[in-house]
C-alpha cells in the first residue's frame, strides 16, 4: 500500500475478480491451465487472431520461452533498444546471447528503425522491439529489415496489449510476443504475462517448453499415452486463482481502455499550454497508431528539472516517478554488451523523463490534483 494519498499506481477491481477467484477454488484445480486459464486463452487468440496464446508467470518468463524457442546460443548477438527494461534483453543474455542496443526515436520513445540496419552482424539472431507506451514501433520498416536479413522479431508488448499499428494489433506482427499483467498494467493479475505465438512452427514446442520440457499437453489431448521429458523447459504455468482474476479484467477491456483514454486524454490537453511555455515533452502518438493508454510521461528540461518536479509532487502527497535507465551503462550492459554505444536519446530520457500517476480507478478529483500541482511547478526558473 502506497504511503501517497495519490499513488503512481493503484490496483483495481472490475467487479468480478473475487468471484471468479472463489468459482476456480470451487471447481478444483487452482493450479495451472485450469478453466480460467483455458478464457485466457481463448479470449486472446480470438481477439487477436493468433496462432496460440500461453499464459506464463510473467512477462520475463515469456522472453525466456522465446529465447528458448529461438534456440539463441553462447555468442549469439540480440539487437534491442537501449531505453527498456532488464527484462527484455536478461532472458537472451541467460542464455549466452550479447546485447546490441539500439538508441530509441526521439518522438515516440521506440527503437529508431533508421539505425536498425547498421546493428545487423553475421551473429544477429533476433530483433527486439519494445512498443513503449502502448506506441507501436514504426513495424514495416523493421519487418522489411528483418526479413531481408533473415532475422526473426520478437515484439515486447507488454504495454500494449489492444492497442495497433496500421489497424493490426500489437503482438501479433513478429514471430510471437510477450505481454505483462503486472499489477502497474492496463490489464492485471499481480504478476502475470503471457507468450503469443504467430508462427506456426514454434507453437507446439513452446506448449512443451512451458511445461518442464515434458509432452503433458499432447497427453492431455489424447495425442501419446503417457508424457515424458522430450524437451528442455521450465514451469511457466501461472495459477489458475491469476487467470481469474485477469479473465474478469480481459473481459472488460473496452470499459478499462476507455478509463484509462479519458485520464491519458485529460493529461494531454490540460498540460499541453503548460509544457509548451516550459519546453516539457509530453507523449507523441502518430497517426498510424491507436494506442493502448499505458502511461503518460513527460520529459523535463534537464535532470535538475525533473528531480524539482518530482520532488515538488512528492510534497503535495503525489507519488510520479521516472522509469528506464539506459541499459549500456549499466554494470551488467557494459560488462556484455562490448564497446560503448552511442544513445544519446536514451541517455537524455534516463536523466529527463517523469511518469505521472495513471491506473483505471484515477479519480477525476486526483487527477485534477495532480494537474494543478504540476501547472503551479516553476521550479528551474
Amino acid at each position: 500500500m502506497s504511503t501517497y494519498p495519490i499513488p503512481f499506481n493503484r490496483p483495481g477491481l472490475t467487479g468480478q475478480e473475487l468471484n471468479y477467484i472463489a468459482d476456480a477454488i470451487q471447481r478444483g484445480h487452482i493450479s495451472g491451465d485450469g478453466y480460467y486459464t483455458k478464457q485466457c486463452h481463448r479470449l486472446l487468440e480470438e481477439t487477436l487472431s493468433i496462432r496460440k496464446a500461453l499464459l506464463t508467470t510473467s512477462c520475463t518468463h515469456a522472453l525466456e520461452m522465446s529465447a528458448i524457442l529461438l534456440n539463441i546460443q553462447a555468442g549469439d548477438e540480440v539487437i534491442c533498444p537501449d531505453f527498456t527494461f532488464v527484462s527484455t534483453i536478461n532472458a537472451f543474455v541467460l542464455r549466452g546471447a550479447r546485447p546490441v542496443f539500439v538508441d530509441v526515436r526521439p518522438d515516440t520513445l521506440n527503437l529508431d528503425e533508421t539505425l536498425l540496419e547498421a546493428a545487423i552482424t553475421p551473429r544477429t539472431k533476433a530483433i527486439l522491439v519494445v512498443h513503449y507506451g502502448g506506441v507501436a514501433c514504426e513495424m514495416d520498416t523493421i519487418l522489411e529489415i528483418a526479413k531481408r536479413y533473415g532475422i526473426p522479431v520478437i515484439e515486447d508488448n507488454a504495454h500494449g496489449l489492444f492497442a495497433r499499428y496500421k489497424g493490426r494489433y500489437l503482438g501479433t506482427m513478429g514471430v510471437m510476443a510477450t505481454q505483462s499483467f503486472h499489477e502497474t498494467k492496463n490489464f492485471q493479475c499481480g504478476e502475470g504475462g503471457a507468450l503469443l505465438i504467430n508462427a506456426a512452427e514454434y507453437a507446439e514446442r513452446a506448449e512443451i517448453i512451458r511445461e518442464k520440457g515434458t509432452n503433458r499437453s499432447r497427453f492431455f489431448r489424447g495425442q501419446v499415452d503417457k508424457y515424458t521429458w522430450v524437451d528442455v523447459g521450465s514451469s511457466y504455468l501461472p495459477s489458475d486463482m491469476l487467470a481469474a482474476h485477469l479473465y474478469a479484467q480481459l473481459e472488460n477491456r473496452d470499459v478499462i481502455q476507455g478509463k484509462r483514454q479519458r485520464i491519458w486524454d485529460t493529461y494531454n490537453t490540460q498540460l499541453a499550454g503548460w509544457a509548451d511555455q516550459y519546453d516539457v515533452q509530453l507523449p507523441t502518438v502518430p497517426t498510424e497508431c491507436e494506442q493502448s493508454y499505458h502511461v503518460f510521461y513527460m520529459v523535463m528540461p534537464s535532470l535538475a528539472s525533473r528531480q524539482a518536479l518530482i520532488n515538488h509532487l512528492k510534497a503535495e502527497g503525489i507519488l510520479s516517478v521516472f522509469h528506464y535507465l539506459p541499459l549500456h551503462l549499466s554494470d551488467m550492459g557494459v560488462q556484455y554488451g562490448g564497446k560503448p554505444m552511442d544513445c544519446p536519446v536514451t541517455e537524455r530520457l534516463g536523466d529527463c523523463l517523469i511518469r505521472l500517476p495513471l491506473f483505471n480507478d484515477l479519480t477525476e478529483h486526483e487527477q485534477t490534483r495532480v494537474i494543478e500541482t504540476i501547472q503551479q511547478f516553476k521550479g528551474w526558473e
